[in-house]
């Protein structure tokens, strides 16, 4: 059974030619980067240009990138950290009702520390109403973090607008960007934002690392303690061959951006067409146009989304749902409840997230195999029509 790989925002497969790069430095370049002899001054020279390839990624100076576990360390660490330094300049944190958890849930612990969040509502889309961020911003407003596009739906958030409004305030402004990087250009100087968390796996990197960008001027407090690693701002010895896979990946990601969009939003439009001329009652999530190139969320009106991903499963084909299993229950998407989407329009979604190897036979097979799944889930569903 050919096996077909549709969910490229969950993760994505690592490039040959970085698994080519962080070879060397499981074999003859193992040294610690802190070391001063050679092998210590061989890792230190691949961190070094690991670094140089994801500022060059962002249009960041190589001074203001820090390299963590993920995203969710970096995400984490800046809310938590920046929260923390300013307290006795506010305690007042704005984010939005659709990001990632690994934002949510520190804002939540916030929260039990005795921070106030706002959590600012989105429209159908998933868009965020500027006004409505600016009657939320305050004086004791110490950070806002709203993401760069979101992981289930794409849609993109005007990014360089908020900044504009957050600057007004002297507030931190952070995005997690973890979905637009390496699919959609991102320029921190023309997004006038203060923090960027990213992770390397998203696009064609290793798992297990990712990066955080601090502009210049911008204090935070370390986010380990410990030994001199990474300018004081996190102890522990760097994970020299993930690094490196992170920087040739951000390489790759500068030299491919183009022709990837170009494929993907051709094969995503394709899909989308497809499935809408195929099957009845589908719902498109999201904004039409401001969105990642690459994804595509849908519900099928009267089936569960996740009997969908495993009858997709069945016959090898890998896509998400807009739902996540917790705690035994199945619970709808909070990006899709913030949006307003139905409670049983929101069950059943799922999300096709395409990427640099999909093919045009993917998809053909995919929009083969699905109508008849929908028909069949149609059939014995128990959702009212």
């Amino acid at each position: 059974m050919k096996r077909i790989y549709l969910d490229y925002n969950a993760t994505t497969p690592q490039a040959d030619e970085v698994t080519e790069a962080m070879l060397p430095y499981f074999r003859e370049r193992y040294g610690n980067a802190s070391s001063p002899h050679l092998f210590g001054r061989e890792a230190r020279g691949g961190l070094e240009r690991a670094r140089e390839r994801v500022a060059a990624l962002i249009g960041a100076d190589t001074r203001e990138i820090i390299f963590t576990s993920g995203a969710t360390e970096s995400n984490n660490a800046l809310i938590k950290g920046i929260a923390r330094k300013k307290r006795d300049a506010g305690r007042h944190i704005i984010t939005t009702a659709v990001e990632h958890h690994s934002v949510l849930a520190p804002c939540k612990a916030l929260e039990r520390e005795g921070f106030e969040v706002t959590y600012l509502g989105v429209d159908s889309y998933g868009v965020i109403d500027l006004d409505q961020l600016r009657d939320a911003l305050r004086d004791d407003t110490v950070l806002v973090t709203v993401m760069s596009a979101n992981n289930e739906t794409g849609t993109l958030q005007p990014i360089e607008e908020i900044a504009t409004l957050v600057r007004e305030r002297n507030s931190v402004f952070h995005t997690d960007a973890v979905q637009q990087a390496g699919k959609l250009p991102l320029d921190v100087k023309e997004l006038h934002v203060d923090a960027l968390s990213l992770s390397a796996h998203k696009f064609y990197g290793p798992k297990g690392v990712g990066a955080l960008y601090v502009r210049r001027g911008v204090v935070i407090p370390p986010l380990l303690e410990g030994g001199h690693h990474e300018r004081n701002l996190r102890a522990g010895t760097e994970n020299i061959a993930g690094i490196v896979g992170m920087g040739r990946a951000a390489e790759l990601a500068r030299e491919r951006m183009e022709n990837d969009r170009v494929l993907v939003t051709s094969l995503r439009e394709r899909l989308h067409r497809e499935i809408t001329q195929r099957i009845s009652d589908v719902v498109v999530n999201g904004h039409p146009e401001r969105r990642l190139p690459n994804t595509l969320n849908v519900s099928f009106r009267y089936v569960e989304g996740e009997s969908v991903i495993l009858s997709l499963d069945m016959k090898g084909i890998a896509v998400a749902s807009g739902s996540a299993c917790t705690s035994g229950s199945l619970e709808a998407s909070h990006v899709l409840l913030a949006m307003g989407v139905p409670p049983e329009q929101a069950y059943s979604s799922v999300r096709f997230s395409l990427g640099r190897y999909t093919t045009a036979e993917e998809i053909d097979c995919l929009v083969k195999e699905l109508p008849s799944i929908i028909e069949r889930l149609r059939s014995i569903s128990t959702f009212s029509r």
